[in-house]
């Protein structure tokens, strides 16, 4: 039987967004300890409640550096079981534990027969809707390799059978659970903060002489809908020819080909940036477009609302719950770059017209860490697990 007292433990192979969870649970004196692949802890967490495998990480490191990025990421995902074998011992019986899909199977199957309960960082929406969205969208660009790894999935689905409660950042990932069958009490809010101290908007007026400066700041592939952002910027160039798109250089396998398709485009490009230099980047854009056909919480749209971009995405983002169209962007249907583009030119007409003022309004609060430590406390005690 569990007790109030039972502790928390949070694993994950590389630093996540569960690091946010791991430092709320250290603020209530509830975090036994943060299992990490890599060699450093996460900030907020004391190294008496650290537990590190370095060798985890370098060899997913090494990996990276080696294989093209769909070989490295199936070979990083065949190295769970490892980082599962590695956390089972530093369990003991009563531990709740926080992780995500199939990272520790054998882990959250130690921690139900012993009275504990598991928690899915559902990052992603429901892995069979994950598997069907991107393969649908693989087989329409004729792209030979899966969405991601079959062993994964695997490892996934697995992992649904032994979890208890699914940590959700939106709507779009509750529904996907709920259309496969948890119950509405399994689904716990966990909408990611954004460091709004950092993420804000300009302090001074936009710059007249700059064109209008469309921005992506996350990686480019299919799932992200990348061909549909190419296809509406050569749509709005047509109407705006002096118009611009600011990409990073974080480019998967399976968007290479599509790429060399859109070669005739001004696309200034740019290397995964810290995050006070992402900020600045985004600060010195005008709309921020993510077309991702499944993103259970895109934190680039939070961070380029937090910068006072309005924002173009789709209901697949998660993150266009927080947006209010014509207010802070617009949500628009999937694989439709002439709907991206008629967006883009409506905010256009108002963003080019003299006195625009940087900065749409969005629900600051709704960000916050503040916010978010206090929702998720607030729902483990009504658990009763704290």
């Amino acid at each position: 039987m569990t007790t109030k007292r039972a502790d928390f433990v949070v694993a994950t192979p590389a630093r996540s967004v569960c690091d946010d969870n791991a430092r709320a649970l250290e603020k209530h004196g509830r975090l036994r300890c943060i299992a990490l692949g890599t060699r450093r802890g996460t900030r907020g967490v004391s190294p008496e409640h650290t537990r590190l495998n370095p060798a985890i990480g370098l060899t997913a490191y090494l990996a990276a550096r080696l294989l093209p990025p769909f070989h490295a990421e199936s070979f990083r995902f065949g190295l769970l079981p490892w980082f599962d074998r590695w956390v089972k011992k530093q369990l003991v019986p009563g531990d709740h534990i926080i992780s995500s899909y199939g990272y520790v199977n054998d882990s959250f199957r130690f921690v139900r027969a012993r009275g504990g309960k598991t928690f899915l960082d559902a990052g992603n929406s429901h892995i069979d809707n994950y598997w069907q969205v991107i393969s649908e969208e693989h087989r329409r660009w004729g792209c030979p390799t899966p969405p991601f790894s079959p062993r994964w999935l695997e490892l996934a689905r697995a992992m649904l059978l032994e979890t208890d409660y699914v940590l959700s950042p939106s709507s779009y990932v509750t529904r996907s659970f709920l259309a496969r069958g948890f119950k509405p009490s399994q689904i716990l809010e966990n909408v990611y903060p954004v460091d709004l101290s950092l993420f804000r908007p300009a302090s001074v007026s936009r710059p007249r002489n700059r064109p209008l400066t469309l921005i992506n700041t996350g990686s480019l592939s299919l799932r992200k809908g990348t061909p549909y952002l190419l296809e509406a910027f050569r749509i709005i160039r047509k109407k705006i020819p002096e118009s611009r798109l600011l990409l990073t250089r974080i480019v998967q396998d399976d968007i290479k080909p599509v790429l060399r398709r859109y070669t005739d485009l001004p696309i200034e490009w740019s290397p995964a940036l810290a995050h006070p230099q992402l900020a600045d980047r985004l600060r010195n854009a005008d709309i921020f477009i993510l077309p991702s056909l499944e993103d259970g919480f895109a934190r680039t749209v939070t961070e380029a609302l937090a910068c006072g971009l309005p924002v173009i995405t789709t209901l697949n983002t998660g993150a266009s719950d927080l947006i209010q169209p014509g207010i802070n962007g617009e949500v628009v249907p999937l694989c439709d770059p002439e709907a991206i583009a008629n967006a883009v030119l409506r905010w256009a007409d108002r963003i080019l017209a003299p006195g625009w003022q940087p900065g749409v309004p969005f629900d600051s609060n709704r960000l916050s860490v503040e916010r978010f430590e206090r929702e998720f406390l607030r729902q483990l005690r009504q658990l009763e697990l704290i």
